[in-house]
């Protein structure tokens, strides 16, 4: 397995940070990943150990604010960002890779980018794949998300804490006790975020039916940072015929982290295969 890091440049020239994982002979299709709030895309190793492995690519940005990337943490001036910034990153997987089948998979906060993504521009991708998207109310306290939307008027740098509850995003033991001592996972949001991502949520959940490309969703039942019913909503609306959502009983937030991550990511891989 090759592994590389480097940088490529957002929508405003910001610098962010980039790494791939790549396997020794030329990848058969290529999962370009946008990772969740907090979080950055260094804790996907069971994707990358499972995927590189079998012929893929793996590439994964942090978001600016997050992880290796520059900028005031969990702020965005406005949800454009993330899309220009995905824009940008695809560019850069595609010139790295070219002619191969790129895949975009997102998780949690990634998910919703990734939905929004698609929905303005799906042109060169084979599949879009959300991960416990957040399409519903942040898993904050209404007090803090009243006050976020309030906030992104008049003060939109304003940080909070989330108080994000690691407990809820895997059953096993050893991923929530990683999570807490990662020295790059935050927990900080910005009332500008909080104020993009529920506009951003409810554009989404609107346009369901616009999806235009092939559509994989996995979800834990028991998501109580981005709950189920939110995912399934936004599913049953898509009216395009290539789509899939798979819900695992007592899932927690991170399907790839969880205690059955293999069976995640091996339904993932089936249904990868199936449009390659």
């Amino acid at each position: 397995m090759q592994h590389t890091e480097g940088s490529f440049r957002g929508v405003d020239g910001l610098e962010l940070f980039y790494q791939a994982w790549r396997p020794e002979a030329a990848p058969r299709a290529v999962l370009a990943v946008a990772h969740g709030f907090g979080e950055h895309s260094g804790r996907y190793k069971n994707v990358v150990d499972h995927f590189v492995p079998r012929g893929y690519a793996v590439y994964g940005f942090d978001l600016r604010g997050h992880g290796r990337s520059p900028g005031k943490r969990g702020f965005i001036r406005a949800w454009s960002d993330y899309r220009g910034d995905t824009e940008a990153f695809l560019k850069l997987v595609a010139e790295k890779e070219p002619g191969r089948p790129r895949f975009l998979y997102g998780h949690s906060l990634g998910g919703l980018i990734v939905l929004d993504y698609v929905l303005h521009t799906p042109e060169g991708l084979k599949g879009v794949i959300a991960s416990g998207p957040s399409l519903g109310a942040p898993g904050i306290s209404p007090f803090l998300l009243a006050l976020s939307r309030i906030l992104s008027v008049i003060l939109p740098s304003f940080a909070m804490d989330t108080k994000l509850d690691a407990t809820t995003i895997s059953r096993d033991p050893l991923v929530v006790k990683a999570y807490k001592e990662d020295p790059l996972v935050h927990s900080m949001g910005t009332a500008r975020l909080g104020g993009e991502m529920n506009a951003t949520v409810q554009w989404t959940q609107a346009h369901a039916q616009d999806i235009r490309l092939p559509l994989l969703i996995v979800q834990g039942a028991e998501d109580r940072l981005a709950p189920a019913p939110d995912s399934r909503r936004f599913f049953d609306h898509v009216t395009y015929a290539d789509k899939e959502r798979i819900e695992y009983p007592g899932g927690f937030h991170e399907p790839h982290n969880d205690i059955e991550h293999p069976k995640v990511i091996a339904d993932i891989e089936r249904w990868v295969e199936r449009h390659l």
